[in-house]
């Protein structure tokens, strides 16, 4: 099996069934963002435009844009200005106010390509504020889906092709690509799954997609049954309900 990086691939509606936590647990980015009417504001990585309707509802002038075709489909269902690029090859110049991301850049490896991006995309005087996986993120989880697919020939490390950095790192990544930081924290979230009892293996479907789907069939089923398996003694309670082991990373930089 091949251990290339496949990084993740979207369900939009599996995505909206079990992932909407993501944008309703993003209150705290939210808030520090304080999105102002008529501003011109970024949302880079909008997925399927939830979050980008709340930041619409201030006032503010939005523009998402994601990679994913069906990411983008599913905002521009909603009414949204939406546009599909890479975040590694955003295109604009000194457009915004701000620039917003939830849940979106430890998705993407080219961290330089991206904060570069941000840097021309914003006027002078702009803010970037976001929040992503931080160091530790899902230490658990990947650790155990990394055993679970190594007899299968699958590093899942690479193949989830994640990036998890320290406060450190990407304080320095953030000042080499010209942005003065204003607040960089990493904060443990504990995050409940919904699901029930299948809890974690919905949320293996959902956010590590793109890994299982380079099994076939029956081995992907085995594959989140011993990862389930391997979890349940550190991340589900008694009554069997889960408990993924967030970790953010949330800042303000300013250009």
């Amino acid at each position: 099996m091949s251990t290339s990086t496949i990084g993740q691939t979207w369900n939009t509606t599996a995505y909206a069934a079990h992932g909407r936590f993501v944008a309703n647990m993003a209150g705290g980015v939210f808030e520090l963002l304080a999105p102002q009417p008529r501003e011109h504001i970024l949302d880079l990585g909008c997925g399927d435009g939830a979050l980008t309707e709340r930041l619409a509802a201030t006032g503010a002038i939005v523009t998402g844009v994601d990679a994913s075709p069906t990411m983008v489909a599913a905002a521009r269902a909603r009414g949204l200005n939406v546009d599909h690029q890479s975040a590694t090859a955003l295109p604009y110049e000194a457009e915004f106010d701000a620039v917003f991301s939830n849940a979106a850049l430890h998705w993407i490896t080219d961290a330089t390509a991206v904060l570069d991006g941000v840097h021309r995309a914003l006027r002078p005087g702009g803010r970037f504020v976001a929040e992503m996986g931080g160091q530790g993120n899902i230490a658990a989880i990947r650790t155990a889906l990394q055993a679970v697919l190594e007899p299968f020939g699958i590093d899942a490390e690479t193949a989830a092709a994640s990036f998890f950095p320290s406060p450190a790192h990407y304080r320095h990544l953030l000042e080499q690509a010209g942005f003065t930081v204003q607040s960089l924290e990493l904060i443990p979230r504990p995050t409940p799954l919904a699901g029930g009892a299948d809890g974690m293996a919905i949320w293996l479907n959902t956010f590590r997609n793109g890994i299982l789907d380079l099994l076939p069939a029956a081995d992907r089923a085995l594959a989140v049954e011993r990862t389930v398996a391997l979890l349940r003694p550190i991340l589900a309670d008694l009554h069997d309900e889960w408990t993924a082991d967030y970790v953010r990373l949330r800042f303000h930089a300013t250009r």
